[in-house]
């Protein structure tokens, strides 16, 4: 029978939460390392924990800020090194040398960030809806090039105020669109559905901290539209493409087998994603818009995946119709069938 536990495990760097799936055999099995999104915590994988065979050891991280894990500031000059280190350090304390990686969201960027770092240390690596290896907001065409040198239309100030009141006021209705609750029936899911556990879910968006130093983090005005460029601190600032840019993973030695899983009708993850303020702009909800193109979130992934298959990496891109930006939990079967696929037998 397989259990859940969850524990705080002191590093180097701080002290962690992770979340374990214990059970016979599983202790000595293949460690599986799962990392949540941004406003979530390892709350949002405990039911994907309990569906992996006893030969794997599935583990779920809360990033430092989210969930249980000390809330130490994120220095977003290093892009996701913050996260991507604690997770090193996390790692080494478990006594873990390789690991399987998947990563949501965020998640999929601290994942990429750790294997643009530690190659030899991961053995397979599954994206969910991953975060564009040119960040999010500011960029443009397959390449990411930047729509301005300050990275404009990304970071801190991107972030909707209200959402971030709620957050604060720790909200649990939905009497406002823009509630923990309602964005994530809307935008993490895709309606109508609503999912399974849904009080741990916005329980678990609760824990997320706020402010200049964590979510969304400061910013900076700029002479570009819309007017707003990243600042040097928080988890927004950490996504801006001036300081998070993983174009080189075609280059990495060894380069381990590569998942992308992906739901079709992501709002968030996207093409034309409502969090990118051009793509706002070119729908009218943002005044001014000068004609800044909307970033190309998932063509830029597969641009970025596509050069590391040309070098010889294997990557498979699994899109799940009629799912958004949370397939694990919206279609938790199809997505353990491709995850299975991915792990050695």
């Amino acid at each position: 029978m397989t259990t859940l536990r969850t524990r705080r495990v002191a590093t180097t760097r701080l002290t962690q939460q992770i979340t374990e799936a214990k059970g016979e055999g599983k202790d000595g099995g293949e460690p599986v390392v799962f990392i949540h999104g941004n406003v979530s915590s390892s709350a949002f994988w405990r039911t994907t924990l309990t569906t992996l065979p006893d030969r794997y050891r599935p583990i779920a991280v809360d990033l430092r800020g989210f969930g249980g894990t000390d809330p130490l500031p994120v220095d977003a000059t290093r892009g996701l090194r913050d996260y991507a280190d604690d997770l090193a350090a996390l790692l080494t304390a478990l006594k873990v040398d390789r690991v399987h990686l998947v990563g949501w969201s965020l998640g999929g960027g601290v994942a990429m960030q750790y294997l643009r770092d530690h190659p030899a240390a991961v053995r397979s690596l599954t994206l969910v809806n991953p975060v564009s290896p040119y960040g999010f907001g500011g960029t443009r065409g397959v390449d990411g090039t930047l729509n301005s040198a300050d990275g404009a239309g990304s970071g801190g100030g991107t972030a909707n105020p209200e959402f971030v009141r709620l957050l604060a006021q720790g909200d649990r209705g939905e009497d406002s669109p823009n509630s923990p609750r309602s964005v994530l029936a809307a935008c993490y899911v895709k309606p109508p559905m609503r999912p399974e556990h849904e009080d741990a879910y916005v329980a678990s968006m609760l824990t997320t901290c706020l402010g200049d130093d964590h979510y969304p983090g400061d910013s900076t005005t700029s002479a570009a539209w819309p007017g707003i460029a990243p600042g040097t601190r928080g988890v927004l600032n950490c996504l801006a493409p001036t300081h998070f840019r993983i174009d080189d993973l075609h280059l990495i030695h060894p380069r381990p087998p590569v998942l992308w899983v992906r739901g079709e009708d992501d709002v968030i993850v996207s093409d034309t994603s409502v969090f990118d303020l051009a793509h706002l702009g070119a729908v009218g909800a943002v005044q001014g818009w000068d004609g800044t193109p909307a970033q190309p979130m998932v063509a830029q992934t597969r641009h970025v995946l596509d050069r590391y298959a040309a070098a010889g990496g294997r990557v498979r891109e699994v899109a799940v119709a009629d799912a958004g930006h949370a397939v694990h939990l919206e279609r938790p079967e199809e997505f353990r069938e491709a995850l299975l696929e991915v792990l050695p037998a």
